[in-house]
């Protein structure tokens, strides 16, 4: 049975009251700095390239389902993809107090973190399903599971339930004590249990990250019928979605290896020190980045968009 944790001890780095020497003030003021930087980079230049990529993405998609009544199966997921990658930008705006964090109560930041959650799952399991997809146009489905993925609605319908079960886990495991307290709020909140960070890191990371290079190994190492692209030109012919992968697979190794780390720092009963606290909020930045990132390449990369 899964016991509650008492998170009341923890606190960010830079909140800490007792610093023994100038030195870790200076180095509290230089980490502010750096993160105040990031912060401004990601708003200025990410987040409305992203936002206006996205746009663009939906109305082409509608106008080309409006003019053919028929949507390709690949542009339905990543039109999909496109929305869950909406939500996180702007649920990202939440980095902009930083150095300082957002204040709200233990209930809010869970509800904030619960639809951070979704978005963020969504957007991993539908992009392993996109991989999916081409994996299958380049290999001709041979069995009925493989015959199933023929129906995008269904599979995207079963993604997002299962996203939901997964994000509502997320959101017991943030604790359900001093709802009602106020706090320093990030999307992953620092109060969260230690079980929070390790589920996160397993079904937001592992098992994802296993499924896209699958994907990759099968797709590099087995040989295509002879009517099929070639590699090359398989590869080609949808830029994007290659390009994508190999972009979130190195952003969310970094974000989730801060995750990690995080997880240990709490079970050391430790709360770090002011450059843990950094490199976690950069790591974050570069996550909302990759959000943007891959709307961008979207928009630039893939045919229909062009």
């Amino acid at each position: 049975r899964m016991t509650s944790h008492n998170m009341t001890w923890i606190s960010y780095p830079s909140k800490n009251q007792t610093f023994a020497s100038p030195e870790e003030i200076e180095a509290v003021i230089a980490s502010q700095n750096i993160i105040s930087r990031f912060m401004h980079c990601y708003i200025a230049f990410f987040v409305p390239t992203g936002l206006i990529s996205a746009i663009c993405i939906v109305i082409i998609f509608i106008k080309n389902y409006l003019h053919s009544k028929v949507i390709e199966n690949l542009d339905l997921l990543l039109l999909h993809f496109t929305i869950s990658n909406m939500v996180m930008i702007f649920l990202s705006f939440t980095v902009i107090p930083r150095p300082d964090y957002l204040i709200a109560t233990h209930f809010t930041c869970n509800i904030l973190s619960f639809f951070f959650n979704f978005s963020y799952f969504n957007s991993q399991y539908v992009f392993i399903l996109t991989l999916l997809i081409l994996l299958l146009q380049r290999f001709p489905p041979q069995t009925p599971l493989c015959k199933a993925t023929q129906s995008p609605i269904l599979c995207v319908g079963l993604v997002v339930t299962y996203t939901f079960c997964l994000s509502l886990t997320e959101a017991v495991l943030v604790g359900t004590d001093n709802y009602h307290l106020e706090a320093n709020c990030q999307l992953d909140p620092l109060f969260a249990w230690p079980e929070y960070e390790i589920i996160k890191f397993t079904f937001g990371f592992g098992i994802p990250s296993f499924l896209q290079i699958l994907c990759f190994v099968v797709l590099l190492a087995k040989e295509a019928p002879a009517a099929a692209l070639t590699l090359q030109q398989h590869i080609c012919t949808y830029p994007a979605v290659y390009i994508i992968s190999i972009t979130m697979f190195l952003c969310r190794l970094f974000y989730n290896l801060m995750i990690l780390f995080r997880t240990t720092l709490k079970l050391q009963k430790s709360i770090g020190t002011t450059k843990n606290e950094l490199v976690m909020n950069i790591a974050e930045i570069v996550l909302f980045c990759e959000s943007c990132a891959s709307l961008v390449f979207i928009l630039c990369l893939h045919k229909p968009c062009k």
